[in-house]
């Protein structure tokens, strides 16, 4: 059992370090297409819908691969870490990725520490906003790591397309406080 789940975590690590071929996010000014998904908060299920969110502020919108591994755990853990500060800033944020329900209920209270919501984003999201991963020229059948800051004019004010999670979290919040700001 040990074994296998070491193969398991080894397989993604692999696979999130195979380069992907760049794609081109939407880019900001476009008008984001609308989003309406279930997804999970503190390990409820919940439903998610762009419009509904828009009203209340902007939206932080960030596409993740494959919930449970390493730099998607680390890159949530940062987004829970500084919800404070979207908050104060008045936005939302909703973390996306193909993962099954039961997954993202889980991963909602253990690594979104039951901050924010993540949803399932169907094929229609993935394609509408471009971030397929795809590996070796073939669609993986997951999301590239992509954050999308959306202002409540529903248009793309950022989009921070890069597989090494660092720098999502600083740049969404800086555009966010801009947006504050303005």
């Amino acid at each position: 059992m040990i074994q296998k789940r070491f193969w398991t975590v080894a397989a993604a690590a692999a696979l999130f370090s195979i380069p992907s071929v760049a794609h081109a996010e939407l880019a900001a000014g476009t008008v984001a297409p609308a989003i309406s998904a279930q997804g999970a908060l503190a390990g409820k299920i919940i439903s998610f819908d762009l419009a509904k969110a828009l009203k209340k502020g902007p939206v932080v919108l960030y596409f993740f691969p494959k919930a449970f591994t390493q730099g998607c755990t680390l890159e949530t853990n940062a987004f829970a870490e500084a919800m404070p500060e979207f908050e104060a800033a008045g936005a939302t944020v909703i973390g996306m990725s193909a993962d099954e329900l039961p997954a993202l209920k889980r991963f909602s209270t253990e690594e979104c520490r039951s901050k924010f919501a993540v949803a399932k984003a169907s094929r229609a999201v993935i394609d509408e906003y471009d971030v397929a991963l795809v590996m070796n020229g073939k669609d993986s059948g997951l999301t590239d790591r992509t954050s999308y800051v959306i202002g409540q004019d529903g248009k793309i004010k950022l989009a921070h397309s890069d597989l090494d999670w660092r720098e999502h979290v600083k740049l969404s919040l800086a555009a966010v406080k801009k947006l504050k700001a303005s």
